[in-house]
């Protein structure tokens, strides 16, 4: 697929400067563009390979220097211009409508006849598969379940036994919506661990996206919801109960113990811990391996373990990166208080 440059610059709603019947047949990076390509420079740190890549046209911000022969397009967000643009030239891979012979699908579940079921993938008893869902091969779905229209289940995903997944959601390969929350009472006399029996439910909602061997466990009781638009990551554990407010952010190793909240617009990047029955608020950035063991206000940005204020973990770590200097200067300063305290006692 190609679109023109004024295609281009409609889609996104750019200021074109350049050859609008110009033709973009595909998207790379700024050093690796060639003609006939699309590229973005939404950050200072590229300014040289901006200055001489050889592609056919760029998105740039108003005022990036893009070198003579190359379009521009000027928009003010030139990476989600660049994910618009990506969106419109990938390709379409519908799977084709119907269910596979060598699929195992429950007489009593609903599969719309939109819907694909590939081989030796499985729809248990009462199960829903709304209008153009795609159950890959080898995925599968538990009795009872719902998964909403346009949702896709790549290869060994899993949603158990009366979970949802709404709408156009995306669950890659390994995903799990609805294993047993992790949920065991001590019995200190056996002694021995009793299992609490998980009898809520998983809820993702729609256009919610979970990474390769994720898990989102089922309650307690009630629901482990994650939110509208929410994206997860790669390895993401989400405990039972957890509450995820819509568009979040949770990067590859994110744990989220169970009855924790994170509200809406949250980040957590890679290795973040959350500990349990605890609120993280809209809009908070926890940074890479961050320890939260405590509420969170709205807006925050934390950083480390335990996870503190950005800037108050700034300055520790200058301090601390400066600690075997300090330590030396302590050091000589008790040696100089004991030679003159060993000084005085002898002239006593």
């Amino acid at each position: 697929m190609a679109l023109t440059l004024s295609a281009v610059a409609a889609l996104v709603q750019g200021e074109l400067e350049g050859d609008g019947a110009a033709s973009i047949e595909g998207l790379a990076g700024l050093a690796e563009a060639q003609r006939g390509q699309l590229s973005f420079f939404g950050s200072p740190k590229y300014l040289e390979q901006l200055k001489v890549t050889r592609a056919s046209a760029v998105l740039a911000p108003v005022g990036a220097p893009v070198p003579q022969g190359v379009a521009a397009i000027r928009v003010a967000q030139p990476h989600l211009a660049f994910a618009r643009v990506a969106q419109a030239l990938q390709p379409k891979n519908e799977a084709p409508p119907g269910v596979s012979p060598r699929a195992e699908v429950h007489p009593t579940a609903m599969v719309h006849p939109t819907a694909h079921v590939g081989a030796f993938a499985v729809v248990e008893a009462g199960a829903t598969v709304a209008e153009h869902a795609v159950i890959s091969a080898l995925a599968y779905v538990g009795r009872g379940a719902q998964v909403g229209a346009h949702s896709v289940l790549h290869p060994h995903a899993v949603v158990y036994a009366g979970c949802v997944v709404g709408k156009r959601c995306v669950l890659h390969s390994g995903a799990v919506v609805g294993k047993d929350g992790f949920g065991f009472a001590f019995d200190a006399a056996a002694p021995g661990h009793v299992r609490i029996p998980q009898t809520g439910i998983a809820r993702l909602e729609d256009d919610v996206e979970l990474g390769a061997q994720s898990c989102v466990d089922r309650a307690t009781f009630g629901e482990t919801v994650v939110g509208q638009g929410t994206k997860v990551d790669n390895l993401v554990q989400i405990a039972h109960n957890v509450k995820v407010g819509a568009h979040s952010i949770l990067c590859a190793q994110a744990g989220v113990s169970g009855s924790a909240t994170l509200g809406q617009g949250v980040v957590l990047a890679g290795q973040v811990g959350v500990a349990g029955h605890i609120t993280v608020g809209d809009l908070s950035r926890i940074g890479a391996q961050a320890g939260v063991a405590q509420d969170v206000e709205p807006g925050s940005t934390l950083l480390g373990a335990p996870a503190i204020e950005h800037r108050q973990f700034f300055r520790a770590a200058t301090v601390f990166n400066k600690l075997p200097e300090l330590w030396k200067q302590v050091r000589s300063l008790v040696k100089r208080l004991e030679a003159l305290e060993e000084g005085r006692g002898k002239h006593t």
